[in-house]
């Protein structure tokens, strides 16, 4: 229990104003929240198991400076994908509508790249070499879910009360800005 409840304040502090918790914001005015909350919890569930993996095994060892320029081009990809935006034929609406599969996968792969060399990736595997790997990893999930769920409220009441094209624009400023300092992150490193 130590190390779920230490794993959980950790990760929720760490993970306050982070990217991530920006992306979940931006993306709630987008989707349907209970969507992106499950992007997120997959993709935190996936990326955390394999922290404490790499916790327990050699923390140290880690070559985040390739996942993060991998991260930060697919960030710019994201960026140009949002500005140049998305018509809907009438049926393709209805679709939409009914279906949530797509902003999940969506989700999901923005969630699991952002993590990779993330701080609160780097975080839970440093818990986990002090602490047992389930606890670290339920409480570290936990605390994520928790903080991005928190964003995840904001970005659906800011969304009612901006217009689409802000929301575009502002989701495509965020991706970028998260992709350029991705990409300079191994240079100052």
């Amino acid at each position: 229990m130590e190390a779920f409840w230490i794993s959980l304040a950790v990760i929720f502090v760490a993970e306050l104003g982070d990217k991530s918790q920006l992306m979940a914001m931006t993306f709630a005015t987008r989707f349907k929240p209970w969507p992106v909350l499950a992007g997120i919890t997959l993709a935190t569930a996936v990326v955390h198991l394999v922290s404490v993996g790499l916790g327990r095994l050699a923390g140290d060892l880690i070559p985040t400076t390739a996942i993060t320029i991998v991260a930060g081009l697919a960030f710019l990809g994201f960026a140009a994908w949002t500005l140049r935006g998305d018509e809907l034929t009438d049926d393709e609406a209805q679709k939409a509508k009914r279906t949530t599969r797509s902003a999940l996968v969506a989700v999901t792969v923005a969630f699991f790249l952002a993590e990779l060399g993330d701080k609160t990736m780097l975080a839970t595997i440093t818990l986990a070499t002090q602490y047992g790997w389930f606890g670290t990893w339920l409480g570290s999930t936990v605390g994520m879910v928790a903080a991005d769920a928190l964003a995840i409220a904001v970005g659906r009441m800011l969304g009612k009360h901006l217009p689409e094209k802000v929301i575009r624009y502002g989701a495509a400023a965020a991706f970028a800005v998260f992709g350029v300092l991705l990409l300079l992150e191994p240079l100052f490193a």
